[in-house]
């Protein structure tokens, strides 16, 4: 099956990508009208581009790579933004990205293998808009609550629970690499 670029869903998809480094700007600069405006746009492409490849039948793995590479530059600027005030941990934006990495070439997306999720990493996934979306919406809509500590907090527990996926993930490439080695499971890189 031939892959196809320039699709409706890697436009949708791609509209967040192109969106990620005005948001880091909108939260740098404290313009919280337009960085929950940027935020939710990118929420909601995230939930419809999935739905509109597989309608649209146009998924493949470029798809998906661009996908979870958007989400990832995505929120990893708006951690970096974070950073700034102070309600974010130092760490977090650089292990988003190395977190997706480890995913990416976990799942040799380089031969055009789909992806391999991992229960945590999804989650995570998830749990990445968090911290960023609760202060722009917070602060677009003139709210104290939650307060900073809250956001720190979200933060730190994905701090954690990123460095839990990430050798969870680590464990199980080895594990397989072992006992592809041992001859207990074939390698998928050999021919038959």
């Amino acid at each position: 099956m031939k892959t196809q670029f320039w699709t409706v869903s890697n436009g949708l998809t791609s509209m967040r990508l192109l969106a990620a480094p005005f948001f880091y700007y909108a939260i740098a600069q404290q313009t919280w009208g337009l960085a929950a405006a940027l935020f939710w746009l990118a929420v909601l492409s995230d939930v419809i581009d999935g739905r509109v490849a597989r309608a649209r039948q146009e998924t493949s793995a470029f798809g998906g790579i661009l996908d979870h590479g958007s989400d990832a530059i995505f929120v990893s600027l708006g951690h970096f933004a974070l950073l700034k005030s102070g309600t974010a941990p130092d760490l977090l934006p650089f292990l988003i990205l190395a977190a997706f990495l480890q995913y990416a070439f976990d799942s040799r997306i380089l031969s055009g293998q789909v992806l391999r999720a991992s229960l945590i990493g999804r989650w995570n996934g998830v749990f990445y808009f968090v911290a960023p979306g609760i202060l722009v919406t917070r602060e677009a809509l003139g709210l104290s609550i939650p307060p900073d500590t809250w956001i720190r907090a979200i933060g730190w527990l994905l701090l954690v629970s990123t460095l839990v996926s990430m050798g969870d993930r680590l464990i199980a490439a080895v594990s397989t690499t072992w006992r592809q080695d041992r001859g207990e499971i074939p390698d998928p890189n050999e021919e038959i």
